[in-house]
């Protein structure tokens, strides 16, 4: 055994880094790594660590870092644009959820109180986890990805008036349903009182001093988690929690110009005090308590898994969203968030759940964040495999992601799939060498504003075989694809070849070892925009620098 806590931070940081590589390898976020570690260093195992009452320190500070974060990020400018679709699909998932996990808990033979508890931690998807996934894909900036981001952000309200609700509770209070009312007031008056001095703070007090502070780097970090951990302890004098002050203090700042820059700075702060908490969870759990969970872990991960996608594409398919989107953007609420878990920790801390509680919240949280890392990183094929069963999910008319004008030739010799960044440029670029274009795109709010510039735009989906089937080819040249994806771009180079198609087509090499299969497939250019960019820079630098005398 190790007395030294130096040593033992030592371990810990140690074996963290290494599941960390073995997490990354598999292609799962690091929060399962670092539960892992504690498992692995706690007493249910080698029991290599004793300074539990340190990592227990860092790890609330972890915490407060988080919502401080979170609050940051809360610009009530974005609250303010929230969409329709997103309040829609944010808010009737949270209910969904909340509802059918409560009668879910109940039939397992929970009391209602650890039922709720449950219940609620359900709703929460982990916008860490679901951001990163998306950002690798390349579709945080696709339709389905705005929208997940939209709910994400409904969720991360939820997730503070929850914990806002429940940091105000005590557990006699939660029982005793004759102080309901005066209990429900309370909360309103203290949010109210705490709202007012927050507004007062950002109107008249912080911009003033961020302007002083932002001259130094170092003591703009300083104040940030001196400012985020000062109000976490107000706020749990209050009567509220550390969680709901954190969150307060980031929201005093988000409307700052110094928004980004503090958020840049707490970002790696955020994840390496986060390591803390999910080792300090880890230790704590016992498998023998655990053995008991694993029916109800079992049972709420599938509803978890599979509930939570489809009330979101039922939603979206009510709004007039195609099963495509609503099916994307729905995997995206397919695990529980490390929310769940802090949510569940408030609630022993106050006595109204026992450690069992969180034991099954966590392994609900291992087997849903593993098994939808792997839904979203293959979402496409998925599609593909079960867009025959999803039609159900699907209005006749997806109103919503059928623009009006109908596909014609209008003498376009060149068909241009994808009108993201790398596309609607090649678009530009060759209408202004005055080179017709039919673009298509599967974005409706691409295809509008493409079009107010007065392009030719219209509505197609390159992975439907079908939309492919009827694109009028007679006077086009050439078909190009923008679109990542291998399997859409080896559809269409399939579709084209049945159809007799004896024009050139050329798609978007996102990976080196697809070339192949692209040219087997009857692509005949295979576009290469990042090593035609880096081999124009390396030009341009050359040419500069040593300029051919």
């Amino acid at each position: 055994m190790m007395e030294h806590v130096y040593y033992q931070f030592a371990v810990v940081l140690f074996a963290a880094t290494v599941l960390g590589v073995l997490a990354i390898r598999l292609r799962q976020p690091l929060i399962i790594a670092f539960i892992l570690v504690g498992i692995l260093i706690g007493p249910a195992s080698l029991d290599l660590v004793t300074a539990h009452s340190e990592i227990r320190l860092l790890a609330e500070i972890g915490v407060t870092v988080l919502l401080f974060v979170v609050g940051l990020k809360l610009d009530m400018n974005l609250v303010r644009h929230l969409g329709p679709v997103a309040l829609a699909t944010g808010l009737g998932q949270l209910l969904f959820t909340i509802v059918f996990g409560f009668l879910i808990g109940l039939a397992l033979g929970m009391d209602w109180i650890k039922a709720v508890y449950v219940a609620v931690a359900l709703t929460f998807s982990s916008t860490i986890i679901i951001v990163k996934l998306l950002s690798d894909k390349r579709e945080i900036d696709s339709l389905h990805g705005r929208i997940a981001m939209g709910f994400l952000i409904v969720q991360d309200i939820a997730v503070v008036v929850a914990m806002m609700v429940v940091g105000s509770l005590s557990a006699g209070g939660v029982t005793d349903a004759g102080q309901t009312g005066l209990l429900v007031l309370s909360i309103i008056a203290r949010l109210a009182v705490a709202l007012l001095l927050v507004v007062l703070m950002m109107r008249y007090v912080l911009p003033r001093l961020m302007e002083v502070l932002a001259r130094s780097p170092e003591l703009l970090l300083i104040f940030a988690v001196a400012w985020g951990t000062s109000l976490a302890t107000l706020g749990e004098l209050a009567g509220f929690s550390k969680e709901v002050g954190a969150f307060l203090a980031g929201f005093s700042l988000a409307s700052t110009r110094y928004r980004e820059a503090v958020n840049a700075r707490l970002s790696s702060v955020r994840d390496f005090l986060l390591l803390f908490f999910f080792v300090n969870l880890g230790a704590q759990l016992e498998f023998a308590a655990l053995g008991n969970e694993l029916l109800p872990a079992a049972v709420f991960s599938l509803f978890v898994l599979v509930g939570n996608p489809l009330i979101v594409m039922v939603i979206m398919g009510m709004m007039g969203y195609r099963r495509r989107t609503g099916f994307l953007a729905g995997l995206t609420v397919a695990q529980i968030s490390e929310f769940s878990i802090i949510f569940v920790a408030m609630g022993i801390s106050l006595g109204h759940v026992d450690d069992s509680t969180l034991g099954l919240i966590t392994l609900v949280g291992i087997i849903t964040i593993t098994l939808s890392t792997y839904l979203i990183l293959y979402s496409h094929p998925l599609f593909d495999w079960l867009s025959p069963w999803l039609r159900p999910f699907e209005r006749r008319n997806p109103f919503r992601e059928n623009t009006t004008a109908p596909i014609v030739a209008s003498g376009a010799p060149v068909i241009l799939f994808g009108l993201g960044r790398y596309g609607s440029r090649l678009m530009q670029r060759l209408r202004e060498q005055g080179i017709e274009v039919l673009g298509l795109d599967f974005d409706p709010e691409i295809i509008r504003h493409m079009r107010r510039d007065g392009y030719q735009v219209a509505y197609g989906d390159l992975e439907s075989g079908d939309f492919i089937d009827h694109l009028p080819l007679e006077q086009v040249r050439w078909v190009i694809s923008t679109v990542p994806e291998l399997g859409a771009n080896l559809n269409l180079a399939g579709v084209l070849r049945a159809r007799g198609y004896a024009g050139a087509v050329a798609a978007t090499l996102h990976h080196e070892r697809d070339a192949e299969a692209l040219t087997r497939a009857g692509v005949s250019h295979v576009l290469r925009p990042y090593r035609d960019a880096a081999d124009y820079a390396a030009t341009l630098v050359s040419e500069q620098s040593y300029p051919v005398q």
